[in-house]
């Protein structure tokens, strides 16, 4: 029986695709999984879609705060969130982020992991910028990219190629119905399965006949 593909299409500024990442990431080694990483751009979905940041809702917001907290304790992963951290994303644009992510994907794949972590502890862990030119190679430097790697994958982000191409993934992320991210879809039985969001995952593996084994397997 073959693998099940897995796509999982994220942006590092949202917490929920890191939560989503880590856990789908320790699960490619267990289930009968091919998991493929996705960058898309959230802010291209919203508008897409008509959805509005869930901060932007009072109560939604108070809620989240407190979600985001128990879920990175029980997925056991080092999001840190705290109100301020509501402004500072409204305030944060993470396109030059994903368009350098989209990059490396198209040329130096085998660092797509490393280097979405690596974004996500910088923004999430470590409360600091993501979208200047010398915050970006900081990352990449974290990653273990080169700085030749990393100038290059800079320079590439202005290109039509690399702009293209994290539309189209974008783009298709709202073919399958995604709202906003993480957005997984599991082609299985001959169709795309769309589930939204970091807290669906036990249900993913319901449905492509994989047992949940907890948040962290060993």
């Amino acid at each position: 029986m073959g693998r099940t593909v897995v796509e999982l299409f994220y942006d590092v500024i949202s917490p929920y695709s890191w939560l989503g990442f880590e856990v789908l990431c320790r699960y490619k080694h267990i289930w009968n999984i091919d998991l493929r990483l996705r960058p898309g751009f959230l802010g291209g979905i919203m508008q897409k879609t008509g959805n509005k940041p869930p901060a932007m809702l009072p109560k939604r917001a108070e809620y989240l705060l407190k979600d985001i907290k128990r879920m990175a304790k029980y997925y056991q992963v080092p999001v840190t969130i705290t109100a301020d951290d509501f402004q500072r994303i409204l305030q944060t644009s993470s396109l030059a982020a994903m368009r350098f992510i989209t990059a490396i994907d198209m040329t130096q794949p085998q660092y797509l992991e490393p280097l979405s972590r690596e974004f996500w502890i910088r923004f999430w862990s470590q409360h600091e910028d993501i979208s200047q030119p010398e915050n970006i190679l900081t990352v990449a430097k974290q990653a273990g990219l080169s700085s030749e790697l990393s100038q290059k994958a800079l320079e590439m982000i202005s290109s039509p190629k690399v702009k293209d191409r994290l539309k189209e993934t974008t783009d298709e992320a709202v073919k399958y119905g995604a709202f906003g991210m993480p957005a997984v879809v599991a082609h299985y039985n001959g169709e795309p399965h769309l589930f939204f969001g970091s807290d669906r995952l036990e249900l993913l593996g319901s449905v492509i006949g994989e047992k949940w084994l907890g948040p962290a397997p060993s």
